[in-house]
């Protein structure tokens, strides 16, 4: 049996937007990926999350699901129960999400790390946002993600895990 080829994603994904009128992409290419050593055990660490995944509290206004620079973040709150959400999103398949919102919003694990003893502790604040393709990147660079950063320093996080969708 053959090895099974990976994937081209890159030209699917642009034909697939192209055909709803998006305009082309320009990919981001990275040609490394800067990493730390944590400052000190992970077990000391004060972790949060982002998901991109179009999550928002069932009362919120949902995400558009087929959103386009979309810099929107909610905050969410780490005791917040796992059948508080709801999923707006056409960037994925989201029906193994709307039955087990830990499959793309994995609170419930994060907490169950914690109580483990895993890790520290959970954050105050976790996040859903950046929703759907970003033609604006550098609002990204030097706008949001600084933001974001700002927050997440205000809530001592040392350890962020991101789940994109």
């Amino acid at each position: 049996m053959e090895p099974t080829k990976p994937i081209d994603y890159v030209p699917l994904i642009d034909n697939y937007y192209q055909s709803k009128e998006f305009p082309a992409y320009d990919w981001t290419v990275n040609e490394a990926a800067p990493l730390s050593r944590l400052s000190k055990p992970l077990i000391e660490c004060t972790v949060s999350m982002l998901t991109s995944g179009g999550i928002s509290y069932n009362e919120a206004e949902p995400f558009d699901p087929i959103a386009k620079d979309n810099f929107r973040l909610d905050e969410i709150a780490w005791d917040t129960d796992g059948k508080g959400f709801q999923i707006n999103d056409a960037y994925y398949d989201p029906r193994d999400g709307r039955r087990d919102i830990n499959v793309i919003f994995p609170l419930e694990r994060l907490r169950e790390l914690a109580a483990e003893g895993v890790i520290g502790g959970v954050a105050g604040r976790l996040w859903s946002g950046f929703m759907g393709r970003t033609y604006k990147r550098g609002h990204v660079v030097d706008v949001a993600a600084p933001a974001f950063a700002d927050e997440l320093q205000r809530d001592e996080v040392d350890v962020v895990v991101m789940v994109p969708a």
